[in-house]
């Protein structure tokens, strides 16, 4: 058996499993009595790199791999400490410390009760679950939280790997309708019951949700074998969901949502724009006209919504959201208040970004993302804290926080990414990034990214910032308005026909183009 030792005092019991990991095995442990165990703890899930899951062997640890010995130290190691991800989910006995959740639950309740029909609008995405409850279209209450099958998969393809394994499939199919359930109870408690809901979520999270095949997202050469723009029954007990319509195999409901939400938006976009919406996976529209989309999607990791990277924590009151630089140093800023006492801190994946255009101006990383010790004193002030674990260097910060970097080599594929995404359709579409009217912004970075810090570290060509727009949840906006515009619903189901998608990944120069955008700054 598996034994636990909870940080309470609590001891549990679970069954080995050889299909899991030891992770993987705790966080799916609800139904042997440790619900809520890891409930929003923002896992990596398998890569190795947040700590979150660690457990101490109380005997016979296994042996340690590279990767806990550049994360937990030797002292650590010595002590029994493990990386639970990276090691299979067989007979032991550990102890498992307090779960740092930050990626706790956040609700709000709307001013006033609405009058009329209620309905539940859901933005579904790979990391976390962004909802709204609104009768006669005023909002009752709406909530944010990850989404309950985090520790299966971190991003897509982890999650579709998990799906492929015997069960894996319902079993995250189980996670999400269980989520929605207390979502429509939550709803229903603030007003009448919810007689419809909106779900608008990438292709895989849709056909996960819906029980439907997988197997044309989980290998080349990607197809969809769902299109979305209907409704379908969720459960017997859930009520009747409207699906928006799926694109393309990684573009699915939440960019036709979002592109319905600036479409109808009180001041409609002027053409050309793009429209990038960005978490794990990075989903592109380049709207040539009203009737001429181009589509593309990269894969971009979870870094962007704060996981796993060494600090990384999704958005939430003491997480750094942005860093400046002072004559002092680098000077952090924090979400709604700094930290508690006791309380861990952590930066977001938006607070990374702006960490990393400080250090850049600074001189303190290069355009290779390379720590260097450049010849300005301030440089050299913030330089001086640079140091050497299991062998990377490591950037010390205030709060205990440190910058691996391993971290900003993330942070180069996430720009390469989105660069590579941007110059194709730009190249395909025959237009110079200049001839832009906007770029809109959505998704991970669409509330709190800076346009300046996207310049500097070369997502964007300089003159393209003062045209950026941080439009926020355009998913959600768009499934609210979904529910509640007949017109609206008429126009995202006819929007498949006006659409054509870039397969980035089948071009032979894929690999090629991605590993010369691999620079901070921007390529063309």
């Amino acid at each position: 058996m598996i034994s636990i030792l909870t940080h309470d005092g609590q001891r549990r019991e679970l069954a080995p499993d050889p299909q899991l990991t030891l992770a993987q095995a705790i966080f799916l442990a609800k139904s042997d009595g440790l619900a809520g165990l890891w409930e929003g703890v923002p896992l990596c899930a398998g890569l190795g790199k947040c700590g979150l899951c660690r457990v101490r062997f109380i005997s016979d640890a296994p042996e340690a791999t590279a990767d806990e010995a550049r994360r937990l130290g030797a002292e650590a190691l010595e002590q029994g400490w493990r990386l639970s991800c990276l090691h299979p989910a067989q007979a032991c006995a550990v102890e498992l410390p307090e779960p740092k959740r930050s990626g706790r639950r956040r609700e709000q309740t709307g001013a006033a009760k609405g009058t009329g029909e209620t309905v539940l609008a859901v933005d579904l995405g790979t990391t976390s679950i962004h909802w709204t409850a609104l009768a006669g279209g005023q909002a009752l209450c709406s909530g944010q939280e990850l989404n309950p099958q985090m520790g299966l998969g971190s991003e897509v393809m982890s999650r579709l790997g998990f799906a492929a394994r015997p069960g894996g499939a319902e079993t995250l199919r189980a996670l999400a309708l269980e989520r929605l359930r207390q979502l429509v109870r939550r709803a229903g408690e603030a007003g009448g019951s919810v007689s419809r809901l909106c779900v608008a979520g990438n292709s895989a999270m849709t056909c996960l949700l819906l029980g439907l095949p997988v197997d044309g997202l989980s290998r080349a050469p990607y197809r969809l074998g769902y299109a979305g723009g209907d409704d379908r029954e969720l459960a017997p007990d859930l009520p009747p969901a409207r699906i928006p319509p799926l694109l393309a195999p990684f573009v699915g409901g939440d960019l036709s949502a979002g592109l319905a939400a600036l479409t109808f938006a009180p001041e409609a976009p002027r053409y050309p724009f793009l429209l990038a919406d960005l978490g794990t996976n990075g989903e592109f529209v380049l709207a040539l006209s009203p009737d001429e989309y181009l589509l593309a999607s990269v894969p971009m990791g979870p870094a962007l919504e704060g996981v796993g990277l060494r600090h990384g924590r999704t958005a939430a009151p003491g997480a750094v959201r942005a860093f400046t630089l002072t004559p002092a140093g680098l000077a952090p800023a924090y979400i709604d208040r700094p930290p508690l006492p006791g309380e861990d801190s952590g930066i977001t994946g938006v607070g990374y970004l702006s960490l990393a255009a400080a250090l850049l101006r600074a001189g303190v990383l290069d355009e290779s993302g390379r720590f260097v010790v450049p010849a300005t004193p301030l440089g050299q002030r913030i330089a001086k804290d640079i140091s050497s674990e299991g062998g990377e260097a490591v950037l010390g910060l205030d709060q205990g926080l440190a910058l691996p970097a391993s971290d900003v080599e993330e942070l180069v594929k996430v720009k390469a990414a989105f660069n590579l995404a941007l110059s194709r359709l730009l190249a395909e579409a025959g237009m110079p990034a200049g001839a832009l009217a906007a770029v809109h912004l959505a998704g991970a970075m669409g509330e709190h990214v800076d346009a300046r810090d996207l310049a500097s570290l070369g997502f964007l060509p300089e003159h393209l910032a003062g045209r950026l727009t941080r439009a926020g949840n355009t998913s959600l906006k768009g499934a609210q308005l979904l529910l509640n515009s007949p017109r609206a619903w008429d126009w995202v189901r006819r929007l498949p026909e006006k659409c054509r998608a870039l397969d980035l990944a089948s071009d032979p120069a894929f690999g090629a183009l991605y590993v010369e955008r691999m620079v901070l700054r921007h390529v063309a």
